[in-house]
């Protein structure tokens, strides 16, 4: 997730429309701090620790890196959550574990297991 002035935050998460929705209310420190609100990169995972995996590697990468990656796909750093409807839920078109560009801990996988 990034802000307006292209702050960016990498998380993970097992309900990507309800974590997105989280952050545009305002919940959660760095984001609400930095007015981090707009999702401007994701990927899926079908197993939360390859989801872990990625999470970890992004945040070691440098922000150029980062910035390369999202325009590569996003070149406008448009707000790909923009428009979703509310009754959008996980269970239907997100339904596997995405990584976003927002720090989320604590993300269960499908049996109730939580991340570190």
């Amino acid at each position: 997730m990034a802000s307006r002035s292209r702050v960016l935050y990498v998380g993970v998460t097992n309900d990507l429309v309800r974590r997105v929705s989280e952050h545009k209310r305002g919940l959660g420190g760095f984001t609400s701090r930095y007015r981090v609100t707009r999702l401007v990169h994701r990927e899926e995972f079908t197993h939360i620790n390859d989801a872990i995996a990625r999470e970890k590697a992004l945040k070691g990468w440098r922000r150029s890196r980062k910035v390369a990656l999202i325009e590569g796909s996003n070149p406008t750093w448009r707000d790909l959550a923009e428009g979703w409807s509310p009754s959008l839920r996980s269970g239907q078109a997100l339904r596997a574990t995405s990584r976003s560009f927002a720090p989320l801990r604590g993300a269960q996988d499908d049996n109730g297991a939580r991340s570190a």
